[in-house]
């Protein structure tokens, strides 16, 4: 047993057959302790069953837990590479008693696991208690047969364990490997304890008790264990090296960087293998928790991680991207125990060679600069911070990186001057943005985006996660706390609620901490990247820097999730439908639909609308990987990925493919997006289209429903359809054809009423009869008036009457007035045409109006028409029109 791999098995099996659930690793970004940046131990994600807020159904587990220290203060970075045991990332083998199992245990387990397991000779161990710590000792003592000169007595707090100022703490013993008197050094508690020769390789916390105050302690109801052992040092004492670097799995790595730039591992340039092969590990496994190399907050360090490396690579020669092209060697090595590695290499492999090729481009501008700027300057002096300052604004150039290439010349930087100039910045960018146009009501969030910088979303990983408050805002002022009943804005130092953007709907849920609850009713983007919930404190009161449980809507988020990545592919269906001009004009994500406004000039017809439903849902049914990658914005363009109207996006996106092996090399629908999405298509349901309008000149939108809502709707189609056919006593097949059946039969039925009702209005005589009798009309001045008061008449046949009626005159004018169910008055006067240059229709209509209570009217000389509010007055109107005739 001497390979990584097989030590991490060896280990998880052996107390597995002691009784002690294996439990997966735990993600880097910790969902349940908003205070770490990183995982840093395995007992994180155990946190909340020690203190007794989470139950699990085992009181024994055991893990192999992935860390990163590389921030805050666990910080290793600098000191990697240039000595046997830091590491950014490193694994921590585990065992795990929640009130379970006790010291004895505990102790027994730890001995026969290193010297009967492993095999390691018992005089080559050592081990350190709690100095007030007896029982411990005496255990050691009675179970591993220990001498009390190897068991050493520890009065500082490096063998008292505590979680915070209050909460559960309690002693430690640590294990201690001899690598022998040919290296300096002494065992811990001595002069010379910072030496190599005694490494330490395993530590037992003993949680006994519970701090309820700085010096006031009680016992724990049920104590508990907690062991951390790092897996690249014991691997080291098991394959009898005193490196951490000389293990298989480093060996592994260096020995493929040492191929591709021609590097001697035991040359002159060790220490920058060593930085490659250390940090390539943190990089990618980072990645592949989610975290994207940013400007804040843990996408920084990432970036600062990847940069390092990077500049390393070059140091060794590298004339291109090197990082990307040693995934597949890590991949080998440790992707069977961690294989979200696998699942995300392509990713990895992505973004390790989007930032080097940017960092590349200005790495060689920034040296050139640093080098004439410092060239003379000796060991001791301090590189000028303005100069640093404008390498890092302009140039892109990290202060860290500066730093860094500075050390070796043993050259400071000034930091002070450097943050001076930060601080100028930052006031002028103030002052710009005061005079944006942004209301005053919002002038408050940029101080506090510039305070406490941006929010870190956790959200395309999680719907649930741990935050601290960072900030409270309640009418439009920072408080320090909110009660029950108030209205409040509250800002987390990370979240995974997603803000409001790009179409997609903030998110809804809730916080909960101990004895408050406050309801979210959306989630709001200030100031550029901070995230603010909006919400009501439901109970207790919200105070600034508590943490509080983040929990989405997980319905609400599904459902949500389900409309974007619809909405995308709706995007490609229409173009391949209707042409390659088609192009996102606005969009709204909200959980119960979608709408999606694009370029088009005319309506769509039912047959298109079927084909671009038929098409999406295809994509739909094929069940394929939603791939998320992280590229530069112009190639991501290149590659024919769609950006979203209206959207800002900066050098690096998130590029979201559907449909592999469809359309292009990415996918058949690719967009830059940096909304939630579905995993797989299929999580999609059903795209259901439901409506198609004009919004706009040239603009047009469709809105849809997919899923439980598409499929309630469709159903519910069917249920009317159904209901339909069997009241119309028909198939469903059959309903179409019988429906225009119907609609023909009425249209015949209103011309035959209509007809009916024209023949009626004009005495009993048809209107296509040219008989006529001295009843229809009266003479006014030797001129033929036909005189009509009529009700039930269309006003659009009105017209045809009066026309009607100037063919049987033959010569003559003739006014019809129709009364309307709701009182009101529709007239039309006509004019044979050898009568216009006597009387118009225009002059005599308007008299008729005027006499229903109306105003003007309009046509020509030969036909007018006019209305008015009272049908009562008819006869006053037609006796009006006689009178203008006589006059």
């Amino acid at each position: 047993m001497s390979g990584v791999n097989e030590i991490r098995s060896a280990y998880l099996n052996y107390f597995a057959k002691n009784g002690h659930e294996i439990v997966p690793s735990s993600p880097l970004v910790p969902r349940n302790d908003p205070t770490l940046m990183f995982t840093n131990a395995g007992m994180v994600q155990f946190k909340n069953v020690f203190t007794g807020l989470e139950k699990r159904p085992y009181q024994r587990a055991t893990s192999s837990q992935k860390c990163v220290r590389a921030g805050g203060k666990h910080n290793d970075l600098d000191n990697v590479g240039y000595t046997a045991r830091h590491h950014t990332f490193f694994e921590m083998l585990g065992n795990f008693s929640f009130g379970d199992y006790f010291k004895d245990r505990a102790i027994e387990l730890a001995w026969n696991l290193i010297t009967k397991e492993y095999g390691l000779p018992k005089d080559k161990l050592l081990v350190t208690v709690y100095s007030e710590d007896d029982e411990a000792f005496g255990l050691w003592k009675k179970i591993a047969g220990l001498p009390e000169s190897k068991i050493i007595r520890i009065g500082t707090s490096d063998n008292f364990w505590q979680m915070g100022d209050t909460g559960p703490c309690g002693p430690c013993s640590e294990i201690f490997f001899d690598h022998g008197d040919k290296i300096w050094g002494g065992p811990p508690g001595s002069a010379e304890e910072d030496g190599d020769r005694f490494i330490e390789i395993w530590n037992l916390v003993f949680m006994q008790f519970d701090q309820i105050a700085p010096g006031n302690r009680v016992a724990l109801p049920k104590p508990s264990i907690d062991t951390g052992m790092g897996l690249e040092r014991i691997a080291a004492v098991l394959q009898g090296k005193h490196d951490n670097y000389e293990i298989d799995l480093f060996v592994a790595l260096i020995r493929a960087i040492a191929e591709l730039t021609g590097a001697d591992p035991n040359g002159e340039q060790k220490a920058s293998l060593r930085v490659i092969a250390d940090h390539l590990r943190a990089s990618s496994f980072l990645i592949s928790d989610g975290v994207l190399p940013s400007n804040e907050g843990r996408g920084y360090v990432l970036r600062r991680i990847m940069r390092r490396a990077m500049r390393h690579g070059q140091l060794l020669g590298a004339k291109e991207p090197l990082m990307y092209r040693l995934v597949w060697a890590l991949v080998r090595e440790m992707g069977q125990a961690y294989p979200e590695l696998v699942r995300a290499e392509n990713l990895i492999e992505e973004t390790l060679k989007l930032e080097e090729t940017r960092f590349r481009k200005t790495l060689d501008r920034g040296l050139s600069i640093l080098d004439e700027k410092s060239a003379s300057l000796k060991k001791g002096d301090m590189f000028d911070g303005e100069t640093a300052f404008t390498l890092y604004d302009t140039y892109g150039f990290p202060l860290d990186l500066t730093q860094d290439a500075l050390r070796n010349r043993g050259i400071g930087v000034d930091i002070a001057s450097f943050t001076d100039a930060m601080d100028r910045q930052r006031a002028k960018a103030r002052a710009s943005w005061a005079g944006s146009g942004d209301t005053a009501t919002e002038t408050i969030w940029f101080p506090l985006r510039e305070k406490l910088g941006a929010s870190e979303f956790l959200g395309y990983d999680t719907e649930v996660a741990e935050g601290v408050v960072t900030a409270l805002v309640k009418d439009g002022k920072e408080v320090d706390s909110a009660k029950s009943g108030d209205s409040v804005a509250i800002v987390m130092n990370q979240t995974p609620f997603y803000a409001e953007s790009g179409g997609q709907v903030g998110d809804t849920g809730v916080l909960t901490g101990d004895g408050v609850r406050v309801r979210i009713t959306d989630t709001q983007k200030k100031a550029g990247d901070l995230y603010v919930h909006l919400g009501t404190v439901e109970q207790g009161t919200v105070k600034l820097g508590v943490p509080l449980q983040l929990e989405v809507d997980h319905g609400r988020r599904t459902a949500i999730r389900a409309n974007h990545s619809a909405t995308h592919l709706l995007h490609e269906a229409l173009r391949q439908v209707l042409g390659d001009h088609i192009a996102q004009r606005g969009s709204l994500v909200a959980p119960e639909r979608l709408r999606f406004d694009f370029a088009h000039n005319k309506p769509i017809t039912a047959d298109e609308l079927r084909r671009i439903e038929d098409i999406a849902n295809d994509v739909v049914l094929e069940n394929g990987e939603v791939v998320t990658r992280s590229m530069a914005v112009d190639d991501a363009r290149d590659s024919g990925a769609r950006a979203l109207f209206g959207e800002k996006y900066g050098d690096e996106v998130r590029v979201v493919s559907m449909g592999a092996g469809k359309g292009n090399a990415l996918g058949w629908s690719v967009e830059l997006c940096g909304g939630t999405h579905v995993r797989r298509t299929g999580d999609i349901g059903l795209i259901s289209i439901s409506g198609e309008s004009a919004v706009a000149s040239g603009v047009r939108r469709i809105e849809a429903l997919t899923g439980n809502n598409a499929r309630h709707a469709v159903n519910a189609t069917i249920h009317t359809a159904k209901a339909a056919a069997a009241e119309l006593k028909t198939t469903l097949d059959d309903l179409p054809a019988r429906i225009a059946a119907l609609v023909e039969e009425r249209k015949k039925l209103e011309r035959d009423l209509s007809d009916a009702r024209k023949k009626l209005a004009m005495g009993g005589v048809s209107v296509a009869s040219s008989h006529r009798t001295e009843d229809d009309f009266q003479e006014v001045k030797g001129v033929k008036l036909m005189a009509k008061n009529v009700s039930g008449i269309e006003m659009k046949d009105l017209k045809s009457l009066a026309d009607d009626g100037k063919k049987r005159l033959g010569s003559g004018v003739v006014a019809i007035v129709n009364v309307g169910e709701d009182g009101k008055a529709g007239v039309v006067v006509g004019v044979t045409s050898d009568l216009t240059s006597r009387f118009s229709a225009v002059d005599l209509v308007k008299i008729a109006s005027e006499a229903l209570g109306g105003k003007g009217g309009g046509g020509r000389p030969d036909m007018a028409q006019a209305g008015g509010p009272d049908g009562a007055k008819a006869d006053a109107a037609l006796k009006a029109i006689e009178a203008a005739m006589g006059a």
